[in-house]
């Protein structure tokens, strides 16, 4: 069967505006919804919109602002929800840390599956491979296609992720960004956590946090 490039949507959601990424298959209308961390209705509509049957719900991590509309997505849709088990402790404590934060969010609930590294993540014609990049938080992940990485908060345009947040490691996400990302081609797309998108090439050349 012919594959084609996945389609990608990005919608900026919740008070700390994290990028929210709906990508599917055009063929066969099959997709995933990575790091819903709130506006549950703006993403409904979005798939609605689209009219994707979304298999998937995936989290490049556990924390709140990326986990915080599982609950009603998973609810509406009828999908699978998927992280690495190093993040349960923040995905347990989602309520309370966005409280913590002055923010409401409905408690996510309990993956129902945990992925770890090499993994492969079949939507419709094309798979997204499971990539373990620990630092910003133990479990996080980033998702693979061809030249298209759904990185989290591990890497940014000219930035990392934070790592003095609790079981956060500058040790740990350089030597992931070093060691997993940067091995990628230059014109790989990051699809960030927050802000811009960016590529590896622009990061290994000007990212001042890690040094390709």
């Amino acid at each position: 069967m012919t594959s084609s490039k996945p389609k990608v949507e990005v919608l900026i959601v919740g008070p700390l505006f994290s990028n929210c990424y709906i990508v599917w298959d055009e063929l066969s209308k099959e997709g995933v919804v990575i790091d819903p961390g709130d506006d549950a209705i703006s993403i409904l509509k979005t798939v609605e919109k689209f009219d994707i049957n979304i298999k998937y719900i995936l989290a490049t991590h556990g924390h709140f602002d990326h986990v915080g509309a599982v609950a009603p997505l998973r609810r509406e849709l009828s999908a699978e929800f998927l992280a690495h088990k190093g993040d349960f402790f923040f995905i347990e404590d989602g309520e309370n840390a966005a409280r913590r934060w002055g923010i409401n969010i409905e408690q996510p609930p309990k993956p129902d599956r945990f992925i770890d590294d090499g993994e492969k993540i079949k939507v419709g014609n094309f798979h997204l491979e499971v990539i373990h990049t620990p630092g910003h938080s133990p479990g996080g992940l980033s998702f693979l296609y061809d030249r298209m990485l759904f990185g989290g908060d591990t890497l940014f345009q000219g930035s990392i992720g934070r790592t003095d947040f609790r079981k956060g490691s500058f040790e740990e996400i350089s030597e992931s960004i070093k060691t997993r990302l940067y091995i990628l081609p230059d014109d790989t797309i990051v699809y960030t956590g927050h802000g811009p998108i960016t590529t590896i090439g622009e990061e290994k050349k000007f990212n001042a946090y890690v040094r390709a």
